[in-house]
């Protein structure tokens, strides 16, 4: 394939999303972005969504759906924000200081995942559903089924998502890290030679437990990582998430993964992720341009619209250009 036209199919689809929704915008008579802050949002946004899709395509391009990832987010935040408050207060450094504690925290929730899922080998689904409440549960615990505030509203965290680099910072390095992990090392070798043919891998001395269990581990620190971004963003964190109420933080990656994997046949798949969030976070900035018309029920509405329809699309692609290409020669 040439670079011109990799370089076409890469940014087709931001490009196309931009340009719709700000003709949207303009028809109501303002810009997707109109300001300072706006930008400021758009871009921790992203991150969220980038960092949950990597996040999410990890485990499931392996076979293994992780309903747990939301939980892992909630938990490791709460747990993040009580350690960096009892140590400094919400003073100077809590921010730094709960995003390296929170990332940890979501490291070694996904290892016991991960090593749930391997000691009981029954289908990843199961396993995650159930880990999934355990977390739900181990949060409701430590936080009385309240929600957390005090902990994360300070100038600290306020100031961390009151500008743009912060999260520009925090995309540039889990892209380049993702990029090298996953495809320039022995690990991310291995993982590929698993995804592509588990059973030839193992024959061939590919061990999968240790790096199954390591792909839950980093699952768990990016979900940190999200987690600190969603209480820094929100300034709360909602220690009531029974029954599965955790799970909606995973879904919000579903479409941009799709997204992401159909780039990623011109560029790295990463890459794909990080472009799909754009898209996305382009949606997200649109609603709150309309906000007074587009309500949070219609919103849900509209992205499970796009969901099912890109999905018909990739289904159907193959068609779809035997008929464009069939007009195209009449």
């Amino acid at each position: 394939m040439s670079t011109p036209k990799k370089i076409a199919g890469t940014f087709t689809i931001p490009v196309l999303t931009l340009l719709i929704l700000e003709v949207i915008c303009l028809s109501h008579g303002e810009n997707i972005i109109t300001n300072q802050k706006g930008f400021d949002n758009f871009v921790v946004y992203t991150a969220i969504v980038m960092i949950t899709t990597i996040a999410l395509s990890i485990n499931l391009n392996s076979g293994r759906f992780d309903f747990s990832l939301g939980a892992m987010a909630s938990l490791s935040a709460v747990v993040g924000a009580k350690i960096s408050y009892a140590v400094l207060g919400g003073g100077s450094g809590s921010a730094a200081l709960m995003l390296v504690i929170t990332i940890a925290a979501g490291a070694v929730l996904g290892m016991v995942s991960g090593l749930i899922y391997v000691t009981l080998r029954i289908p990843p689904i199961i396993t995650s559903l159930g880990v999934t409440l355990i977390y739900e549960g181990v949060l409701y615990t430590i936080t009385s089924g309240k929600y957390v505030m005090t902990e994360v509203q300070n100038s600290s965290m306020s100031g961390f998502v009151g500008t743009w680099i912060y999260a520009a910072i925090i995309i540039a390095v889990v892209l380049v890290l993702s990029i090298l992990l996953f495809d320039y090392t022995r690990f991310g070798y291995d993982y590929n030679a698993l995804k592509n043919g588990q059973k030839v891998a193992v024959n061939t001395g590919i061990k999968e437990i240790p790096n199954a269990i390591g792909c839950y581990g980093i699952c768990g620190a990016l979900m940190g990582i999200v987690g600190f971004l969603n209480a820094a963003r929100s300034t709360t964190i909602n220690g009531g998430q029974l029954n599965f109420g955790s799970i909606s933080i995973m879904f919000t990656a579903f479409l941009p993964m799709f997204i992401g994997s159909y780039i990623s046949r011109y560029s790295n798949e990463k890459l794909g992720f990080l472009l799909a969030a754009v898209c996305m976070s382009l949606l997200n900035s649109t609603f709150a341009v309309l906000s007074n018309v587009v309500t949070a029920s219609m919103q849900s509405i509209i992205n499970a619209v796009l969901l099912m329809a890109f999905l018909i699309y990739l289904n159907n692609e193959k068609l779809l250009v035997r008929i464009f290409t069939g007009k195209i020669r009449q």
